[in-house]
């Protein structure tokens, strides 16, 4: 894919994940904040309003705010803009561009309420029975999908890879 058409397609989806993201957390702030939660689909999906001050699964909620937004936005935001140029610079294959692009793009979203607010909204939980997540939003998935796509895209450039070697070893030298 030409560099110009790459960049505009990694901008055109981290544009997309980010708008998706802010506007289901308007909503959700708009319709869930102050009410129960809802529950759907023999409730393995939970809608519930939270605002999450710490990180992933609200670790470091209870740290010093000074300590958290030096954390979770001071440095937050240095190691998005690192990715970014990286994903920039890189040659990566499609998928492991598009992999880091949505990682960013939810990075950047969080990042924004955090910035702004302090706390990142979050809404969504799924489960069945005892067996449930953490309260998340529309931009942890983005980040997770990213890195599956990311972690998929490197395992299968290393099988590659070891097949194209294995095909020059010893074993298949002429006789």
């Amino acid at each position: 894919m030409k560099t110009s058409l790459r960049v505009a397609f990694l901008a055109l989806v981290m544009a997309s994940t980010i708008g998706c993201d802010r506007v289901t957390k308007h909503m959700a702030t708009a319709l869930l904040a102050d009410k129960p939660t809802q529950s759907f689909l023999a409730d393995s999906v939970r809608l519930v309003y939270a605002q999450n001050t710490g990180g992933f699964l609200s670790l470091g909620a209870g740290l010093p705010p000074v300590v958290r937004t030096s954390l979770f936005t001071v440095m937050t935001g240095l190691v998005l803009v690192v990715l970014l140029v990286t994903l920039l610079r890189s040659r990566w294959p499609l998928w492991r561009s598009l992999g880091m692009a949505l990682f960013i793009a939810g990075g950047v979203s969080n990042w924004v309420d955090r910035a702004v607010s302090g706390s990142v909204v979050d809404f969504l939980n799924v489960g069945v029975g005892w067996l449930r997540t953490g309260i998340f939003n529309f931009a942890d998935v983005a980040i997770m999908l990213g890195i599956t796509l990311f972690v998929l895209s490197d395992l299968s450039g290393r099988v590659h890879r070891t097949k194209r070697w294995s095909g020059r070893g010893m074993d298949n030298l002429p006789h």
